[in-house]
């Protein structure tokens, strides 16, 4: 029994976002700083010349296009694989064949989707073959290169970053999508200019996101008696439940946020800081991952300008442990403002730092004598604890002595600043140093 499909061919049965990819570089859609009309990737794809690289940006904005292009432009044998989905068995198959080819002259183009899930061992296989010339690698990856790639792969390869597509990009590719044959140029679909721009902006800069999105709410849409479809906006809405932002924990993604919640408080941002700790939240971020850089923030940004920074931190932190999501987003919330809002202060952060530079640079100095603890008396008798002052026994409730070793006396590492209440603190000790000296 013959197969009926809803549009009228077999073809239409395949996803709307495979139906629509470009097969030229005419009709290819965004990154025109790289296939524009006289740019270097557009010239290399023109002239077959393509070298081994990486194309390297977020999900949908065209990179197995791009190979794809290659693959009906070049002349040389041209093979697809998925990281995901493809052996070793498969792999060294497709390595011999083409050092085979090679040497009756006939290139090999190997384009490797998500190339990053290819371990570090899987990787170094491929370097003899990318050497000597049996293949030319084109591998496609959502994660920064520079992380997940060997550095001897990485470095036999040209990378080319992509970039998100604009919305007007994406609304072409929604416009075309619907008035093509290969779209559903053959059927009547009664959508809204404002239903148009909901899903580009929806689709955030990717291309399959936004076919699926149109795709779903035709197939859901109402047909009429005129044989035409029509979207509506209940349909539309729980066609779009829920954004998928681009978010990995794991990846390059999840450290541009953290980086971005932080720098955005120490710059005393709130609006800023909110947003992407929302963002981090969204894309389901661990809260207790968040609440513990808040408390380090704390310390590191603030310090002795409010020492309270730390409490309500603290606070958030337990806040986390206790309800999680969604529930906690409000206490993170709570205790971004305040760090945002709070005087900022890094010199205990730098007082580390010194510390650890001169720990890390020279030898390990011998606790003074003098303030050892002296539990036995063959210790006593060595001196340990002698002349040690115990402070509470004076009138200053402190003494002159020193407690870094000789070769680090008189070195400062805590160098308190005039914000918020460290100003007080800075009085203290200049006071404390001036005592010792007299």
């Amino acid at each position: 029994m013959e197969q009926m499909f809803l549009f009228g061919n077999e073809a239409a049965a395949s996803p709307l976002a495979d139906r629509m990819r470009p097969e030229t570089l005419d009709d290819y859609v965004g990154q025109q700083h790289l296939v524009g009309e006289g740019k270097v990737l557009r010239r290399m794809i023109e002239t077959d010349t393509v070298p081994s690289m990486i194309f390297w940006g977020p999900p949908g904005v065209g990179k197995t296009t791009l190979a794809r292009i290659i693959a009906k432009k070049t002349n040389s044998d041209y093979v697809e694989l998925s990281a995901v989905t493809s052996g070793v068995k498969e792999i060294k198959e497709i390595m011999n064949r083409a050092e085979m080819k090679r040497q009756t002259g006939i290139r090999t183009i190997l384009f490797i989707d998500e190339v990053h899930r290819f371990n570090k061992a899987q990787q170094d296989a491929f370097l003899p073959y990318v050497e000597k010339g049996s293949i030319i690698l084109v591998g496609a990856t959502t994660e920064n290169p520079s992380f997940e790639l060997n550095s001897a792969l990485l470095s036999r390869c040209k990378v080319f970053i992509l970039k998100e597509l604009g919305e007007e990009d994406i609304r072409a590719l929604l416009e075309r999508a619907l008035h093509s044959p290969e779209g559903f140029g053959d059927s009547r679909i009664l959508i809204s200019e404002d239903q148009i721009s909901f899903i580009t902006r929806f689709a955030n800069g990717d291309a399959r996101t936004a076919l699926n999105t149109l795709e779903m709410a035709v197939l859901n849409g109402t047909p009429n008696a005129d044989g035409s479809i029509r979207i509506d906006d209940e349909t539309l809405a729980q066609c779009t439940n829920r954004r998928s932002l681009l978010y990995d924990k794991n990846g390059e993604e999840h450290y541009n946020l953290i980086s971005a919640l932080h720098k955005s408080m120490r710059n005393s941002d709130p609006d800023a800081a909110v947003y992407w700790a929302e963002r981090m939240l969204y894309g389901g971020e661990d809260p207790l991952y968040i609440a513990r850089r808040l408390v380090r923030f704390a310390s590191e940004d603030i310090g002795m300008a409010d020492s309270n920074a730390l409490l309500i931190a603290n606070a958030a932190f337990q806040a986390c442990h206790y309800l999680g999501v969604p529930e906690c987003n409000v206490h993170i919330a709570h205790a971004v403002v305040y760090l945002s809002l709070a005087p900022k202060s890094n010199a205990l952060e730098v007082a580390c730092i010194n510390a650890e530079n001169d720990i890390r640079k020279m030898p390990a100095e011998p606790v003074p004598l003098h303030i050892r603890n002296a539990p036995t008396k063959l210790m006593k008798d060595n001196g340990y604890g002698k002349g040690y002052i115990y402070a509470h026994d004076t009138e200053e409730k402190m003494a002159k002595m020193t407690c870094l070793p000789d070769s680090l006396a008189g070195r400062r590492y805590y160098l308190p600043t005039d914000q918020g209440r460290e100003k007080q603190f800075k009085e203290r000790l200049e006071q404390i140093l001036e005592w010792k000296k007299s």
